[in-house]
């Protein structure tokens, strides 16, 4: 009987967590976003909102960043590239999770933070990573916390991409960070309102 009812509590622990590891179903608005995650084990707000007070990146602009990046696919990875047209080969990149983020500069937000169990997939990670990306870009290349059209840039095209103007001759990659910059400013006149 016990056997059997810790294997019930396994299988709802697990049922919970992979219900914890799925999008939300409104992204376009950030406070149904928070409402979805507001809970006692996940709370993104919370997440959100502490990555905002470590590395002054707003929180409005993290969201964006994840909207554009993840569309908040916990496990969101680039498209396989096809082999002859349909076979399912490479991915272009090693971009995974939420953040989007390469295996390379994982590994340096992991070696400067020395947070090792850090994981992609988990919010609170990726936004961190993502916060601290930001506050790299500021450092580095100048750009201003709150400017998130520049702070994307930065973010797909790299510190040093940034600094060498990589960015200038891609017009898809300057209307995705219009984007960002648009939905930034949607979701910072939604958290005003938010209860």
């Amino acid at each position: 009987m016990r056997t059997r009812i810790l294997s019930i509590a396994a299988v709802l622990l697990l049922a919970v967590l992979a219900g914890c590891a799925t999008a939300p179903s409104h992204t376009r608005n950030v406070c149904a976003i928070f409402d979805q995650r507001d809970g006692w084990f996940n709370n993104w707000q919370r997440a959100a909102e502490r990555t905002e007070r470590e590395y002054g990146v707003p929180v409005p602009i993290l969201m964006a960043t994840i909207y554009a990046e993840s569309g908040f696919q916990p496990r969101a990875r680039p498209p396989r590239r096809k082999l002859l047209g349909f076979i399912p080969w490479t991915r272009p990149s090693s971009a995974y999770g939420y953040s989007q983020a390469l295996d390379g500069a994982w590994d340096h937000y992991q070696r400067d933070t020395g947070r090792w169990g850090a994981s992609r997939t988990n919010f609170a990670d990726a936004i961190e990573f993502i916060g601290w990306y930001h506050a790299q870009s500021h450092e580095r290349n100048g750009i201003a916390l709150n400017d998130p059209y520049n702070l994307y840039l930065a973010y797909y095209v790299g510190w040093k991409g940034y600094q060498q103007g990589a960015w200038r001759g891609n017009a898809e990659l300057q209307r995705t960070a219009q984007k960002v910059a648009s939905m930034s400013a949607l979701y910072a006149s939604q958290l005003r309102n938010c209860n």
